[in-house]
């Protein structure tokens, strides 16, 4: 079985969560790795999506890091205005690793926090200052 860090970060229905939605628009240089972040889809574009920001422009980014898509040893670089994005739970994620680099144009918004439920108060920190 897996850990619980595996699971998604939210859930698909009952939540309630802070959303920057000016940040990504006017200031697109802010968003930073391990950013939670609402988009449109890249290939359904009437739907959004909320992923994590694994990779910013001029980044270098491994494709498939669990090696079932692509080998594991595959590496790109982001391009300028692009983004890498991840679910976090990669088994059942549609995200870069299907439609490689997002174009910023897509990001609608920025998730700050997770009000509710109350048992589940999450303050949303960017982790990631690199990648290794």
């Amino acid at each position: 079985m897996e850990g619980p860090s595996m699971f998604p970060t939210l859930g698909s229905t009952g939540e309630i969560v802070i959303e920057d939605r000016l940040t990504p628009i006017l200031y697109p240089d802010r968003i930073s790795r391990g950013d939670l972040i609402v988009l449109k889809s890249p290939i359904m574009p009437d739907r959004m999506i909320c992923k994590r920001v694994l990779g910013l422009p001029g980044d270098v980014v491994c494709v498939d890091p669990t090696g079932v898509l692509a080998p594991s040893t595959e590496h790109l670089v982001v391009p300028k205005g692009h983004i890498w994005i991840s679910g976090d739970n990669a088994p059942y994620s549609r995200d870069s690793r299907h439609f490689g680099p997002v174009s910023m144009s897509l990001l609608q918004g920025k998730l700050l926090a997770r009000i509710w439920p109350l048992s589940k108060f999450t303050v949303f920190k960017s982790p990631l200052t690199f990648i290794d």
